[in-house]
């Protein structure tokens, strides 16, 4: 569905883009994360045909952005971070609008109201896009992404300026597209709750790719996180007394936590049932995908 290949972006000397290629089958929700300055809205930008690289190749369901951008357009449905809407518009003569743009003729009216209704704007079609909130400017900017039902949609930052309440609906409307979504965000918690998979890009290369519980497979091939009951100067010592030196970090309501690098359950078990001190929790260690990105990035 999508192809990259080979891909590199110069700015004279600065290499923003180095050698990138990845591939994303049909259907799936990548996460396309990396700090500031990687690389990330230059690898998009250049996948939706808004700037050309200085080499290497990108196709959009087999057609090339560059040799037939017409074709491989309107595959595409872009929404960057900052919502490309028309203030002075009503939201129905916007998105009409943009249907215009894309050619689209059969069934419009059909599509655009199901596209308002999955993005909960349908009671905002009347009103100039300027009266509306952040929150929902971002949503006619997602509504704009989905009309003409392309094949892929990029998101850049599709959350920024939504309540709690917005940020899980608009998860849910992202997860229920049907279609291949590649989504760049700095909100972890997002792309961990929407994303099938993972791609960390760093100094323009990606350094990462996979789901999220297999990089952090990779990072930390074993040990395990386990709760105490009990105080962590007293549980520390108990260890020590067996011969056992995990890292120690104080827990909630007199708890101890501990985290063990190899995979030592007997001994941790017979440890604490000789002091009187319940275990609450034992299982394998697990990296968030922020502690994930942290430690590549770094």
């Amino acid at each position: 569905m999508v192809s990259v290949k080979n891909l590199t972006k110069k700015y004279g000397a600065r290499i923003a883009i180095d050698n990138l290629s990845f591939e994303i089958g049909a259907g799936e929700i990548v996460g396309f994360l990396g700090p500031n300055g990687a690389g990330k809205t230059t690898t998009m930008n250049i996948m939706t045909g808004f700037i050309a690289a200085t080499s290497g190749d990108v196709k959009i369901n087999d057609a090339d952005i560059l040799a037939e951008p017409e074709r491989a357009k309107k595959n595409i449905g872009y929404l960057p971070d900052a919502p490309p809407v028309y203030g002075d518009m009503r939201v129905c003569e916007y998105l009409n609008f943009v249907a215009d743009i894309k050619g689209v003729g059969k069934n419009r009216r059909e599509m655009l109201e199901k596209i308002m209704n999955s993005v909960n704007i349908a009671d905002m079609s009347r009103r100039l896009i300027r009266n509306l909130s952040r929150g929902y400017r971002q949503r006619v900017g997602l509504a704009q992404a989905m009309v003409g039902e392309p094949k892929v949609i990029i998101m850049d930052e599709p959350t920024i300026g939504l309540d709690p309440k917005q940020i899980i609906e608009m998860r849910d409307v992202i997860k229920s597209l049907n279609t291949t979504v590649i989504l760049s965000s700095h909100i972890m918690q997002e792309v961990s709750a929407v994303c099938d998979r993972v791609m960390i890009i760093n100094q323009g290369k990606i350094i990462a790719d996979g789901k999220a519980d297999s990089l952090s497979d990779n990072l930390r091939k074993s040990g395990f996180h386990v709760r105490i009951k009990g105080e962590p100067d007293a549980v520390k010592k108990a260890l020590a007394d067996s011969g056992l030196s995990p890292t120690v970090e104080p827990g909630e309501s007199g708890t101890t936590e501990l985290f063990f690098e190899t995979d030592i359950r007997e001994e941790i078990f017979r440890c604490a049932a000789q002091n009187n001190m319940p275990i609450l929790l034992m299982k394998p260690a697990e990296l968030s995908l922020e502690e994930i990105f942290l430690t590549l990035t770094n």
